[in-house]
């Protein structure tokens, strides 16, 4: 296999990829970014040199865009989706027609387009509600929504099309915390953090649940390693990737806790029970992955960026918030 050189980031404006994009380039790729920028055009206005970064404006359902964006690439890593079950439950038509219907040409069109690696951003929710104490890839999935299920769908359908020569890998991240250019406040972790910054209170709901957690820094470092391995360590490889499982309340607590301010933590019922322990020992024996980041480092990434006038008016502004955003543009 040649080296790769040139890589496309669908989705790469959104809230990992802003994060990761400047990585690639900082290892000296060539990078397209292919993207909706639902949520601003600024996301890489911190990057001094752009010199390798095309940006390309446009939907992953466009077939022509598709092959165009696609020219001359090596890889692809594959970000792009309507995220999360609330932004999908918005319109679940919408939903399925890119997390899905989108998703068996774009791995056509990158096999067609010479494409030698492909990387995939699957969900650690594909596993649904488990028992196990320790959740590995080899248990049986039970997606409990469509979006799940769809990301468990597009497993199969990048799986079914690997070769020797197209060499395909999904991941399974947790849920991801910590900052970005293109933040979002409403997963778990960063919701805590500054509901307990600027509201001085943290509401649960349930807190009992446990949820695997996975540092912006961390999982972003991954994708990039996963461009750099030999062909036969990722190859039709499915890894977890969340070393911090944690209950909610726990999670809350740690917020309160690394803040060191004075924070009131109230629990509510809810009737969100998804929980699961993630298991990410495969990805450490086989590609030698661990995390060097944590929940708190999350947590104080996040503080920081508040403390800098990073993240102006964080309880209003649609930007930080899928569902809000959502709601306010007219996708077809």
């Amino acid at each position: 296999m040649k080296e790769i050189k040139t890589v496309l980031v669908t989705g790469g404006a959104g809230y990992v990829g802003a994060v990761l994009v400047p990585k690639l380039l900082n290892e000296g790729y060539h990078v397209r970014v292919l993207d909706l920028y639902l949520y601003g055009a600024d996301v890489f206005d911190g990057i001094a040199d752009k010199t390798n970064l095309e940006e390309i404006k446009g939907d992953i359902r466009d077939q022509e865009l598709l092959k165009k964006s696609l020219q001359g690439c090596d890889a692809v890593i594959h970000l792009a989706c309507i995220s999360n079950d609330p932004s999908f439950e918005l319109n679940p038509e919408l939903g399925k027609s890119i997390n899905l219907d989108a998703f068996k040409p774009l791995v056509d069109i990158s096999k067609a387009a010479g494409v030698e690696r492909f990387i995939y951003a699957s969900s650690s929710s594909v596993y649904g509600i488990k028992e196990d104490p320790e959740v590995s890839e080899d248990l049986p999935l039970d997606p409990l929504t469509d979006y799940s299920k769809f990301k468990a769908d597009c497993e199969t359908i990048l799986l079914d099309a690997a070769s020797d020569d197209f060499t395909v890998n999904v991941l399974r991240p947790a849920t991801v915390c910590g900052y970005s250019p293109r933040l979002r406040l409403d997963l778990t972790v960063n919701i805590l953090t500054n509901h307990a910054i600027n509201k001085g209170e943290i509401t649960v709901f349930g807190g009992e649940q446990l949820r695997p957690n996975v540092h912006i820094e961390d999982i972003t470092t991954l994708y990039v390693q996963l461009l750099t391995l030999p062909h036969e360590k990722i190859h039709k490889k499915i890894f977890n990737a969340g070393y911090e499982n944690h209950k909610v309340k726990d999670i809350a607590n740690m917020v309160k806790a690394t803040l060191t301010q004075n924070v009131e933590v109230k629990t509510i019922p809810s009737d969100d029970h998804r929980s699961y322990h993630v298991s990410s020992k495969k990805i450490k024996e086989e590609i030698g992955f661990e995390p060097t980041h944590t929940i708190e480092d999350a947590i104080a990434d996040i503080k920081q960026a508040f403390e800098e006038s990073k993240v102006p008016n964080p309880m209003e502004d649609s930007k930080y918030y899928n569902v809000k955003r959502m709601k306010e543009v007219d996708l077809k």
